[in-house]
């Protein structure tokens, strides 16, 4: 299955007292990238849902935001750091007296700072908790994975339609290329029969010169690679497995024998050709880039 970098995930439920909320989202990415947030309290997931994550995914931007609320008779204590209150109180003191300005400090101004208050929370079981995310990454997980299946799909038809006008383009290439040798052993023949004003002429050094200039425009090796490339590349989309690299790879290639068929033919009807076929090649590499 080819599988898009591109996809959305969501899930909200309840589980052992807990709501939790998983939210996802990724873009395409040259390699794997994972950036988690998580309520204050829970960073020790993040290395957990990267290492799950990444059994899952291969490439892409993975952006995750998780959200738990604890139950309310839960055992939470709040405690002020006394040194720290005392700092401020002393600091606002001093800034009112040195200022001339007046001094309306009060605990609900003081109450702002918040890094004066500790949070302490009854101890957890981390393995539970993320047990209990799980759950619902799970399911937030499948619903990204399936939209970038979907769009994956679309991602092949749309590739695989252009490998198809590329190859019939090649086609007509390989139809055209004896021809325009045809064309050019008929034009040196009349230019040099009136050169010499006589129809008696070497038939052998024409057919010498049509040889070296077929030699020249010869484009069958390197259209029989482009064949070989677009059945590999169809190969890859059967494989299942992550294959956007590899079809990266493949592309360079593609584009390498396009610009060699695209040097040697002097035929104006094969010059247009090669130019649709590196216009299709450059749509096939904006669309790959999408892909795991």
């Amino acid at each position: 299955m080819v599988m898009s970098m591109t996809g959305f995930g969501r899930c909200e439920t309840a589980v052992n007292g807990r709501q939790i909320t998983v939210e996802m989202k990724s873009v395409n990415h040259r390699y794997f990238e994972f950036n988690c947030r998580t309520t204050r309290g829970y960073s020790f997931l993040e290395d957990k849902l990267k290492k799950y994550i990444s059994q899952k995914i291969s490439r892409g931007k993975i952006d995750m935001y998780v959200s738990i609320t604890e139950s309310e008779d839960s055992e939470v204590s709040v405690a002020i750091n006394k040194p720290l209150a005392a700092g401020y109180v002393n600091a606002i003191h001093t800034l009112a007296k040195e200022y001339n300005i007046p001094d309306d400090l009060s605990v609900s101004v003081l109450s702002r700072y918040s890094d004066i208050f500790q949070i302490h929370k009854e101890e957890q079981d981390e393995e539970q908790i993320f047990s209990e995310v799980k759950i619902v990454l799970d399911i937030a997980l499948e619903s990204f994975l399936n939209m970038r299946a979907a769009e994956g799909e679309k991602l092949k038809e749309d590739v695989l339609s252009r490998v198809d006008t590329i190859m019939s383009i090649v086609s007509d290439i390989e139809k055209r290329s004896p021809i325009t040798v045809e064309e050019y052993r008929q034009k040196l023949t009349k230019r040099i029969s009136d050169m010499l004003a006589s129809s008696d002429i070497d038939q052998q050094r024409i057919l010498t010169e049509a040889a070296i200039f077929a030699d020249k425009v010869a484009v069958d090796e390197e259209t029989v690679r482009l064949r070989s490339h677009f059945e590999q590349m169809k190969t890859f989309f059967e494989s299942g497995a992550p294959i956007g690299r590899k079809l990266d790879f493949i592309v360079q290639e593609m584009n390498r024998e396009a610009n060699t068929i695209g040097s040697k033919v002097t035929d104006s009807v094969l010059a247009h050709k090669v130019v649709d076929i590196k216009s299709e090649i450059e749509k096939i590499r904006e669309q790959i880039q999408n892909i795991e």
